[in-house]
């Protein structure tokens, strides 16, 4: 009862003594109460004291109900306010909704309808939390149950669905179930880690095995183009599933959603492996032997993703399709308004590929600028960023245009991150790749245990630098350290999110078809 006695409730009635006996039960039920017989006692006892809620009588003589709501606007714009009225007139009942009203009550009023008010406005809060605690309790040993199966990645997928969420559901609450759903969230990353090490190499060797990116272009969007369907595809790069659900009601007004999948990134979770997999169809090393010219590699000087469009041309033309596309990447506001002003050139080809790197260079960001990291301190709060860049950028604009000229889009991404946190010890020479969540190099010098090792890169159609390179990735919330300077180096990335290695973020990357409403 103690933190129902922290509610402050203000009661505005020219007759407040009328109301002597809702006051008291309310006073019993442990609210704090304060009362005023006019706006103007009212709106001076605000402006002193904190209240968390007010009822307030619309037909007031002197100051009007409605104006007195105003003014209270003006001081407190947040602050519920309950009207209580005699009329039920629309035009009353319409100024009142317009001027912000939390709810409004017809009089006379019982005090069960006060007490279901006040519980609506203001603990609303505890009970959400309430809820969300128990039904996650419910469902935590079924999941616990359903990771220690043998599951297939579709299996792995619904369960990262439901980890994603109960952490959506959790995140706006003081829900003590919080942490465990973190251990348990931790439980599940190892367990698929251990999931990938055993089934990966089989993944990729069976033409039936799992939607890889290496798939996708074939199973997935060729038979879009091949129905004569227009197509957009927008790769957002380092888009993770929970970030997908954090603006999906901001897409819901413009299209309907009419797939909602998941595929798998290759190892590494890396755009220079994952992106160039996704466009080309095919898997690194076959890149590398296909088309030498337009693949580099990790010590090669120049961009790794530069030749993108020359690689989705490549598909196309091994497939023996004629279909016309565009390719565009956006790496800055202005070049995003620039392609949302002239949207219309895209609806001239059969296929448009659009990658926006913004989420990519928000982690990285948050990695190197300390305003950034304390904006985006936690999962919840980088989602939050991700979603107020997304609903103010010209993307957004974009698809609202390209919504209206009844284009379909596909929204998707190359690979996710993860915010990592426990330091492995790598030792490697200096030709070894500077990525923290995979290594590639010669002599590697590692606990086995600790990591997925790729041994023979060949196996995981991986390019092999040299006769003695091999490939290791670290798993769960993992990063790799070297000894030297060890506490800097972990102190410095500790907390940042990465890509590369073995993660549910990183791996499981949403694919969603958008048909335009």
């Amino acid at each position: 009862m103690d933190e129902i006695k922290k509610i402050r409730i203000l009661w505005v009635d020219d007759e407040i003594e009328h109301l002597r006996s809702h006051i008291i039960f309310l006073q019993e039920k442990g609210f704090e109460m304060a009362t005023a017989t006019n706006g103007n006692d009212a709106l001076d006892l605000l402006a002193k004291q904190n209240v968390d809620l007010v009822f307030l009588d619309e037909n007031m003589p002197g100051l009007s109900g409605l104006e007195t709501l105003s003014r209270m606007k003006e001081l407190k714009p947040t602050m519920p306010v309950v009207m209580i009225t005699k009329s039920e007139e629309e035009d009353i009942m319409d100024q009142a909704i317009g001027s912000k009203i939390s709810d409004y009550l017809i009089k006379p009023v019982k005090p069960n309808q006060i007490l279901s008010s006040i519980k609506r406005h203001i603990d609303r809060e505890r009970l959400v939390t309430q809820k969300a605690t128990s039904d996650y309790q419910a469902e935590f040993s079924d999941l616990g149950l359903k990771m220690n199966d043998n599951l297939s990645m579709d299996e792995w997928a619904g369960i990262y669905r439901k980890l994603v969420y109960w952490e959506l559901e959790l995140q706006s609450t003081d829900s003590p179930m919080d942490e465990v759903l973190k251990m348990q969230k931790n439980e599940a990353n190892q367990l698929f880690s251990r999931t990938v090490r055993n089934n990966y190499l089989n993944w990729l060797a069976d033409e039936e095995g799992p939607l890889m990116s290496h798939r996708v272009f074939k199973q997935r969007i060729l038979p879009m183009l091949d129905q004569g369907q227009k197509v957009v595809l927008v790769v957002i790069d380092n888009f993770r599933l929970d970030q997908w659900e954090t603006i999906r009601s901001d897409i819901r007004s413009l299209y309907d959603v009419a797939a909602d999948g998941v595929y798998s990134s290759i190892l590494p979770t890396a755009t220079q492996y994952a992106r160039n997999a996704l466009f080309s169809g095919l898997l690194p090393n076959q890149i590398q032997e296909f088309y030498p010219h337009l693949w580099v590699d990790d010590d090669e000087e120049g961009g790794r993703n530069q030749y993108e469009e020359e690689l989705i041309k490549a598909f196309f033309q091994r497939m023996r399709r004629s279909f016309s596309f565009s390719y565009h990447k956006i790496s800055d506001n202005e070049t995003g308004k620039r392609l949302a002003d002239n949207y219309s050139r895209l609806l001239s080809n059969d296929f448009s590929v659009l990658v926006y790197n913004f989420v990519d260079m928000l982690s990285h960001a948050r990695t190197e600028m300390k305003m950034i990291k304390e904006l985006a301190s936690d999962e919840s709060a980088y989602r939050s960023l991700t979603r107020s860049w997304f609903v103010h950028s010209p993307l957004f604009e974009l698809l609202k245009k390209l919504s209206s000229e009844k284009v379909k889009v596909i929204l998707t991404s190359d690979h996710g991150s993860i915010r990592v946190q426990h330091p492995v010890k790598v030792v490697g020479d200096r030709n070894t790749n500077t990525n923290l969540r995979f290594k590639q190099g010669k002599n590697l010098a590692y606990k086995a245990k600790e990591v997925f090792e790729v041994k023979k890169p060949e196996e995981a159609f991986l390019p092999r630098l040299n006769v003695s390179t091999s490939y290791i990735f670290a798993k769960g919330d993992d990063f790799f350290a070297y000894p030297n300077n060890y506490n800097y180096y972990v102190n410095y990335y500790k907390d940042t999110f990465q890509h590369g290695g073995i993660s549910l973020e990183e791996m499981l990357i949403p694919f969603v078809e958008l048909i335009p409403v």
